[in-house]
């Protein structure tokens, strides 16, 4: 597919951007679904939500707050 250039456009009072037919196929959503965002180290990273994923996500985050000082020495 290459790069696609989209447009910030305003909805609302927020912002928004119009995904093409062919990006909302490429994710398997249409109209009214969910999106979930990532930060990555490039950028960030739009895929279908999945919230299934979103638990395990937050459990993840649970354990390393917990145990911040415990993996900061393993890093090490």
């Amino acid at each position: 597919m290459g790069t696609l250039k989209v447009k910030v456009t305003t909805v609302g009072n927020s912002a928004g951007v119009v995904l093409p037919k062919e990006v909302l196929a490429g994710l398997n959503v249409e109209k009214g679904d969910s999106l979930s965002l990532v930060r990555t180290p490039t950028g960030y990273e739009l895929t279908a939500y999945d919230p299934g994923f979103e638990e395990e996500m937050e459990a993840a985050r649970d354990i390393m707050k917990r145990y911040r000082n415990s993996l900061r020495e393993l890093a090490k």
